[in-house]
């Protein structure tokens, strides 16, 4: 697996990686050339030096026909393309080989990611600094190149991007740059690359986002700009009732046992040795799952356990000798195989009304959830409820805490309610779409701390059992000093990233926080102290 995830290293790292500089004799021309070299240009938009049809074959074994699909699907240089979809389960070399493919080409293109780009406005920026050949860095305090948060804005700005670029592209820049400088550019088209469209999903108002990426193709209308759009999940699980031009899939069936054998073959100093290995462990593993991502760590800790009673690396086994190093390996198989599995990121339709048959009797299923509860992480209940109070910081507007949190600490108070104006109910939807745009909200340490006195006072269950005194929460009555405890938790919280610092507010002069943590996450911790935080969302 070394080899898939050095081939998914991010595109800025590989190409500037591409266009170091090289030494010259004479330092006047090093000090220009280098200087040349690390200002924004063309050859930023492509993937380093170009390889050839057949190393690209030899990387990716048991990937021959989705690779010369995709060339054919591409077309010969400045050919329109339709938008193409491919999609297939995870760790089947999709984001792999399409990087890899352009670096054949030596195509242009823009990569976006939406496991780095989790709200449209991140999005946005992300196609456009990489349309403008703008980087962010100290020089200038790490902006974008244009700001850019509603859809029809994008629009305006990516058309100018692109019409300026390809300008360039059919202009004669690649004879005012010497060739020593920088790699050449193939053809006028420009790609767009959108990766992982599955999470999407998790935004709010997602089928608005998928009908405006889907639509792009109409809405630009420029013959020169090609779509790719790759995902985990089959094309029609992305709203087939919208009206769009429909992409031409390409599917990536999961590997066979023999592109499994020969991906994990390639660059093993003793390859007769661990071919050996493949045959013990090969078969089984792959009974459970076929992910190269989750056999990797598996089959690496397992052969450091075959190759323990060999004497060296250069050993020649006999039929004897596999034997017995089958039989001393068995035991570490089959606890491998209680601990290798697979879950799908989104189960299919018909995967779900498997499940609901084969789920039979209340007990099975009460065990499932118990299990879907658990975290996979320790934290503290003190830790566990600071985080809920930074989620609903987030989450929530600051003129809602009234509301919420009464003076017994809840929402169940027995206070007359006001009806809502429509005034308001229209400026709530505004923050809420505001929320869904411009991602979680920041919020100071005081809220944060106030939020969590208010949980802490109708906190359902018990302290931990270090915590021997009554104030196991950090915070003791009205006017109690906060402990170090309770800094020492948000410390913690902020080094796991699921507090991060949100700058600074001139008026206020206090540094802001921001929860990271998505909704599931926090209802999952929240299940795991049995306390109801679905009462405390604001939901339209």
């Amino acid at each position: 697996m070394a080899r898939e995830e050095s081939l998914r290293a991010t595109k800025r790292i590989t190409r500037s990686a591409s266009s170091a500089p090289t030494p010259e004799k004479k330092s006047g021309f090093k000090t220009k050339k280098t200087a040349d070299l690390c200002s924004p240009s063309l050859t930023d938009l492509v993937y380093g030096d170009p390889i050839s049809l057949d190393a690209l074959l030899s990387t990716f074994p048991g990937r021959k026909a989705q690779i010369l699909e995709l060339i054919k699907l591409l077309g010969h240089l400045n050919s329109p393309t339709l938008p193409l979809f491919i999609y297939g389960v995870p760790s089947t070399g999709k984001t792999s080989i399409i990087l890899q493919l352009f670096r054949h080409l030596n195509r242009p293109f823009v990569y976006s990611s939406f496991r780095t780009c989790y709200n449209p406005r991140s999005l946005f920026e992300s196609v456009l600094n990489q349309l403008l050949l703008h980087h962010r860095d100290a020089s200038n305090g790490y902006s974008s190149a244009k700001r850019c948060d509603r859809p029809s804005d994008f629009v305006d700005l990516l058309r100018d991007a692109l019409t300026s670029l390809i300008k360039r592209l059919k202009g004669s820049v690649k004879k005012s740059m010497p060739p020593q400088l920088a790699l050449p550019v193939d053809g006028h088209m420009i790609y767009l690359i959108f990766d992982h469209l599955e999470l999407v999903r998790e935004w709010g108002k997602s089928s608005s986002v998928l009908h405006f990426l889907f639509n792009l193709y109409d809405n630009l209308n420029i013959p020169e700009v090609g779509f790719i759009f790759l995902s985990n999940l089959a094309p029609d699980m992305f709203c087939s009732n919208m009206s769009y031009v429909e992409q031409i899939p390409v599917y990536f069936p999961s590997y066979s046992e023999d592109d499994i054998c020969q991906i994990f073959l390639r660059n093993q100093e003793n390859q007769k040795l661990y071919s050996s290995f493949l045959d013990v462990v090969l078969r089984p593993l792959c009974r459970i799952t076929r992910r190269l991502d989750e056999l990797s760590p598996t089959f690496a800790s397992l052969y450091m356990q075959y190759c323990k009673p060999i004497s060296g690396p250069d050993t020649v086994l006999n039929e004897d000798m596999k034997r017995r190093l089958y039989s001393k390996l068995n035991p570490h198989i089959t606890s491998a195989c209680n601990e290798t599995f697979r879950v799908l990121d989104y189960a299919a339709p018909e995967a779900e009304t498997s499940t609901k048959f084969e789920m039979k009797g209340c007990k099975r299923k009460l065990e499932s959830s118990k299990k879907s509860d658990e975290l996979d992480f320790h934290l503290s209940t003190s830790a566990k409820y600071l985080l809920i109070s930074a989620f609903l910081a987030s989450r929530n507007q600051a003129t809602l805490d009234a509301s919420l949190f009464d003076s017994s600490g809840g929402p169940d108070g027995r206070k007359r309610r006001r009806k809502v104006s429509q005034k308001v109910m229209a400026q709530q939807e505004t923050a809420e779409d505001d929320l869904h745009t411009k991602g979680p909200g920041s919020f100071p340490l005081e809220r944060l701390l106030a939020i969590f006195q208010c949980l802490s006072s109708v906190a359902e269950g018990s302290p931990d059992e270090d915590g021997g005194s009554d104030d196991w929460l950090g915070i003791g009555g009205e006017g109690a000093v906060v402990t170090t405890d309770i800094l020492l938790q948000i410390s913690s919280l902020s080094n796991v990233n699921f507090i991060v610092r949100g700058g600074s507010c001139p008026l206020e002069g206090s540094t802001r926080y921001k929860c990271m943590v998505s909704e599931d996450l926090a209802l999952k911790v929240a299940r795991s102290l049995k306390f109801p935080l679905a009462k405390y969302i604001y939901r339209r």
